[in-house]
């Protein structure tokens, strides 16, 4: 094979035609969200990755791609599969993690705390909404010395007349200093436990008093998604903004839960536009006369990647399936986001070491995708995380005490 022919050889990316087991609605779909992601995504994220923005431009498309909700029924929610979700999930990834975390705070953990925990008023309330992107959500739940023992949250709320005052500290939260509708999450002091309430903007767009946030800056990696540092203090929010149905951590975990497989779907985004990016670096950079491609040791590094990613796939695909059927568990999703996060970190690190010094460029996009792959392997629970919750799972002993 001569080099023109290498240079146009397409890239493999399904290995064992897990494509084929999507519906023509799902391909269509994904099809869209792709073409969204090559033409209009792709050609202005670097520029706002660099200078730590989000690309608010991007948000009345997103909302016409009619993705908003993902599994979510009714209420303006496209309803999909969770085969469905998640191949959006992965197509959004392989063009940026920022966009697609903006996207996940809003459909899975802000709406899906909504869906889950809400009244059927609630829902009708601000569901709609949140489908169409005219009310952006957010999700504070972790604090400055409670990640992965948020179990153990301090903020609290105490009861006054038809108001919750609710007092403590949040971070991390995405997309907390613009959200129109805040799921936070405070213990109750009248019974120690952990309940939702929802902190909305008023009619001209400002916070009520004593809800303040600070962006986070500095950050190495989702640069293109803001996180806020949420001090709270006398906040008062209505009774009527309790979450019905969120009455202990417990239905915090459910979420989370429901939640964790977005992140090994993630993964699988970000190893995908890595191998890609590599496997046609490698035939069209030319060294020693003719492409490293060419060369034993990069074949066989191109073959390991992909066979990592299709086993990422593989998990993904059947997590999808277990879930759609009701049979997913909480260690089988932990299993998925602790696998696929090792491994697209392992194949992101691969393409830039492939790339050379042209892998630290933004405009071949690995760097990117490598330092956000970062940023998955610590949320939705560390790699040290999933591995106590599997554990437990196979032991049946608790080493969280």
């Amino acid at each position: 094979m001569n080099a023109q022919d290498m240079l146009s050889t397409p890239i493999n990316l399904d290995f064992y035609l897990l494509n084929d087991l999507l519906s023509d609605d799902e391909r269509a779909l994904v099809a869209r969200v792709r073409t969204f992601v090559d033409t209009e995504l792709l050609p202005v994220i670097n520029d706002y990755w660099e200078r730590a923005e989000f690309p608010m431009q991007l948000v009345p498309r997103l909302a016409e791609l009619g993705i908003i909700g993902t599994t979510i029924e009714g209420y303006g929610c496209p309803g999909m599969s969770r085969l469905a979700a998640g191949m959006v999930a992965l197509e959004m990834s392989r063009g940026d993690g920022s966009i697609n975390t903006f996207l996940g705070v809003q459909s899975g953990l802000s709406m899906g705390s909504i869906n889950l925990l809400g009244s059927e008023e609630q829902k009708q309330r601000w569901l709609p909404q949140m489908a169409t992107l005219d009310k952006i959500g957010a999700f504070a739940l972790t604090e400055p010395d409670h990640g992965s023992d948020s179990v153990a949250l301090e903020t609290t709320a105490r009861l006054d007349g038809d108001h919750y005052v609710i007092d403590g500290h949040k971070r991390w939260i995405g997309n907390g200093h613009i959200a129109d509708v805040v799921v936070l999450w405070a213990r109750d002091v009248a019974d120690n436990k952990v309940k939702a309430f929802i902190v909305e903007k008023d009619a001209a767009g400002a916070y009520p008093h004593g809800y303040v946030p600070e962006v986070i800056t500095g950050k190495v990696g989702k640069r293109a998604i803001l996180q806020a540092d949420i001090r709270i203090d006398g906040l008062r929010v209505p009774v009527a903004n309790k979450l019905a149905y969120a009455e202990s951590f417990r239905d915090a975990s459910t979420v989370l839960a429901a939640t964790r497989s977005g992140a090994a779907w993630e993964a699988v985004g970000h190893a995908t536009a890595a191998y890609e990016a590599a496997a046609r670096y490698a035939m069209e950079r030319i060294q020693f006369g003719k492409p490293i491609a060419a060369h034993q040791l990069v074949q066989n590094k191109l073959a390991n990647m992909l066979t990592e990613l299709t086993a990422m796939q593989l998990i993904c695909f059947r997590v999808a399936q277990l879930a759609d059927l009701g049979q997913l568990t909480g260690p089988m999703s932990s299993l998925a986001k602790m696998h696929t996060a090792q491994k697209g970190r392992w194949i992101c690190s691969s393409a830039r070491d492939l790339l050379g010094g042209n892998g630290l460029l933004l405009d071949n996009h690995v760097a990117r995708h490598l330092t956000d792959m970062e940023v998955v392997h610590t949320y939705e629970g560390t790699d040290f995380i999933q591995s106590l919750l599997i554990g437990r799972d196979i032991t049946g002993i608790s080493a969280f005490r």
